[in-house]
């Protein structure tokens, strides 16, 4: 028999700061070599080992071996939800540096949340694409009380991906979806930071995938931030409606 649910016996696996460093920087969605989560939680090669393990048999990672190395990387993307979701409720570690205020402030303005945009990059891309109609069922915004938690898989709002929609992202070299006149359905989550929409599931993949081959945003290193580009920067205003986009490059915001 099964009883109920042992939340004791995560907790004590999340307890630990240096595994918590590791999922977070597991948290775009990679595989990465222990010896970068060793460096990432400030451990060494042996001591981050056993942590891996940790993490592993708790299935919150899984590992494949590739020659001599050992890659890892988040179970899948109900693990990436749960780390949104403790991001919501947990304090902020203290900005002891400057180097750790710029990355706290870059992971709020574009952020990847393990395949898919988020942070306020991503809630402008929703509501680009909503604007333009390439998104309906709507307004991307969340509103306290409702069925929707914050830093959560959103369930509430029917959002569709409209023919034209698709077509808009086709255009741009997004992997093309067959969507019929009702619309696609798509999934969303809502973000922790903007406590606002953005997209996910397969079509908010897609388009993170294509922004990626584009230019337009390139990753960070060792954190989930994104960078937008200057091309991206017009990418984004003439290709989804982000308006005032230039703002993301300068580090001030974005609408």
């Amino acid at each position: 028999m099964r009883g109920d649910t042992d939340l004791a016996a995560l907790g004590g696996v999340l307890a630990d700061r240096s595994r918590a460093r590791m999922l977070l920087a597991l948290g775009d969605g990679r595989a990465l070599p222990a010896s970068v989560l060793a460096s990432e939680a400030g451990v060494a090669a042996s001591t981050a080992s056993g942590h891996l393990g940790r993490l592993v048999d708790a299935g919150l990672l899984e590992v494949s071996v590739q020659g001599r190395h050992r890659y890892f990387r988040l179970a899948g993307p109900h693990v990436a939800e749960l780390i949104e979701a403790l991001a919501r409720v947990a304090p902020a570690r203290p900005v002891r540096s400057l180097r750790e205020g710029t990355q706290a402030h870059a992971l709020r303005m574009a952020r990847t949340c393990y395949d898919h945009v988020a942070g306020r990059l991503g809630v402008a891309l929703f509501h680009g694409l909503l604007e333009r109609g390439a998104l309906v069922g709507g307004d991307g915004v969340h509103r306290d009380g409702g069925a929707d938690r914050l830093s959560a898989a959103g369930r509430e709002v029917d959002y569709r991906l409209t023919p034209g929609g698709a077509q808009r992202l086709e255009a741009l070299g997004v992997e093309a979806f067959s969507v019929p006149p009702e619309g696609l359905p798509v999934r969303y989550c809502v973000d922790w930071t903007e406590q606002a929409h953005h997209l996910s599931g397969p079509v908010g993949r897609a388009l993170a995938t294509r922004l990626l081959e584009l230019g337009w945003v390139r990753r960070a290193d060792r954190t989930r931030a994104l960078h937008v580009t200057d091309a991206g920067a017009r990418g984004f205003e003439r290709e989804l409606g982000v308006r005032s986009a230039r703002t993301l490059v300068a580090g001030r915001g974005a609408r």
